[in-house]
């Protein structure tokens, strides 16, 4: 809203090569005092190469936001699919981490 309590919109452009997306299964999260950088990574098996195919940086309170968002979102899924499954408490590991990083706390 403006100073006169009008509501103003934000018009968001999504390039039609943008909008293809990016398949990722690996997010390396890391952070600073100052920001938050999430390098989001393809890993495919039997290959022991994998590159960075996005990087995002956020300041700590938009990635926050980001993560209650998620959250949100993540709790219409399950509230109309079923709960998502993890690996979280089997006994083996995930098949690919998605929240480590040199100085990452996810």
């Amino acid at each position: 809203m403006d100073e006169k309590g009008n509501s103003q919109q934000l018009n968001i452009e999504l390039s039609e090569e943008m909008a293809q997306g990016i398949y990722t299964n690996l997010a390396i999260i890391t952070h600073s005092p100052s920001e938050f950088v999430v390098d989001f990574v393809r890993v495919m098996p039997g290959i022991t190469k994998a590159s960075v195919k996005s990087r995002v940086i956020l300041t700590p309170e938009h990635a926050k936001r980001l993560m209650m968002a998620l959250n949100e979102n993540i709790n219409r899924y399950e509230s109309l699919h079923g709960p998502i499954k993890t690996n979280e408490g089997h006994s083996q590991p995930p098949v690919v981490p998605m929240n480590f990083g040199p100085t990452g706390q996810a």
